[in-house]
């Protein structure tokens, strides 16, 4: 249903304090807004974290949704980065069944990727990658010719290049 609308990463500067994150997830429930990843993390001031949330929807509705965010007492930032000069980057801890025979051409694609194996067994090896969505879903479309065991995928961060605060 949400697949016609771009993807929006909005970063959310809020007071760290117990129930934040449900009045803010609260909002974009409200209205319909499925959130596709949440990060929450503190910032270099112990009081305030920031969320970082990728969300796909009607345009018009998320303009909306961030009046409402900013209208919450917790929140001191909202701001969508959609289309913005950002960073945008994510994490994936990766484990593959993998044989002995089959090592060889595993390590290649880590290689390519820049992913770093993080354990290695005889049977299987934990696979670590970071960089964009499309990077990371390039590596684990290669992967599936593998027996994948786990994965763990963080969602994006998001950091303004420049001078800009996020």
């Amino acid at each position: 249903m949400y697949s016609q609308f771009p993807a929006h990463s909005i970063s959310i500067l809020v007071s760290n304090k117990p129930g934040a994150l449900v009045r803010i997830a609260l909002v974009f429930s409200r209205r319909g807004y499925n959130i596709d990843s949440l990060v929450v993390s503190p910032t270099m001031d112990n009081t305030v974290s920031r969320m970082n949330i990728v969300a796909r929807g009607n345009p018009e509705t998320l303009a909306q949704i961030i009046q409402q965010l900013e209208k919450l007492v917790d929140v001191i930032r909202a701001k969508d980065h959609t289309r913005q000069d950002v960073v945008e980057k994510e994490l994936v801890l990766l484990k593959v069944k993998c044989k002995p025979e089959e090592r060889t051409e595993l390590l290649q694609i880590c290689n390519h990727f820049r992913a770093q194996t993080i354990d290695m067994t005889e049977t299987s090896m934990i696979i670590q990658i970071t960089g964009s969505s499309e990077k990371i879903d390039a590596l684990l479309s290669l992967c599936k010719k593998f027996e994948v065991v786990e994965f763990v995928r963080t969602g994006k961060i998001i950091m303004m290049r420049g001078e800009n605060k996020t």
